[in-house]
């Protein structure tokens, strides 16, 4: 009697440690999709911001490059709209919002790639501070972008665990995926 008793209690304990596994496991993979959400809204901020700040300093470049660089700016805005209007569940985004955001980063580059002629825009008044904005919105983009991806890294390491895919920790959770953008920093702005 006094083995069944001791064999109970070591699967009661086998059962209860099992049980607090599975919690961390599941607590902890929602930890990590909240960081992967909490993430991307910050990146999506950022790209806003970026997009502004190039409408911004559009209009002191040449015309031509000036319509790029906004053109491309306001089809980076209305990518975002659309995607948080999906999110919020509208319509899904008719665009690819990679594309448009690399759209973005090539006008910029396009238009601040030289150095020495951002050096002359910087003579221009106010144009350094609109410069300046834009300059930091494209860093700040780079920094949101890893700071996501490293969140997601982290989110599909867990869910391939065999014991989360196996208990289905991550219930009906899509699996997150990495922002793939060209966010590189023109030359002109990068100095």
């Amino acid at each position: 009697m006094g083995d069944l008793v001791q064999e109970g209690l070591a699967l009661l304990a086998l059962l209860l440690v099992l049980g607090w596994y599975l919690s961390y496991s599941a607590a902890r993979l929602d930890r990590l999709h909240h960081r992967v959400e909490t993430t991307r809204a910050a990146l999506d901020a950022q790209l806003a911001r970026r997009a502004a700040a190039a409408v911004e300093a559009a209009p002191l470049l040449d015309p031509a490059t000036g319509l790029l660089v906004a053109d491309a700016a306001a089809r980076a805005l209305a990518a975002g709209e659309a995607r948080t209007e999906w999110l919020e569940g509208g319509e899904p985004p008719r665009q690819m919002e990679e594309e448009v955001e690399n759209d973005l980063t090539r006008a910029l580059h396009a238009a601040f790639g030289d150095p020495g002629q951002v050096t002359e825009l910087r003579d221009v008044p106010l144009a350094a501070q609109s410069l300046d904005l834009l300059a930091q919105a494209c860093v700040r983009v780079q920094l949101a972008r890893r700071f996501h991806n490293d969140a997601v890294a982290q989110a599909v390491r867990v869910r391939r665990k065999p014991v989360v895919r196996w208990a289905r920790l991550a219930g009906h959770a899509s699996l997150p995926v990495m922002v793939e953008i060209d966010d590189s920093v023109p030359a002109g702005l990068a100095a």
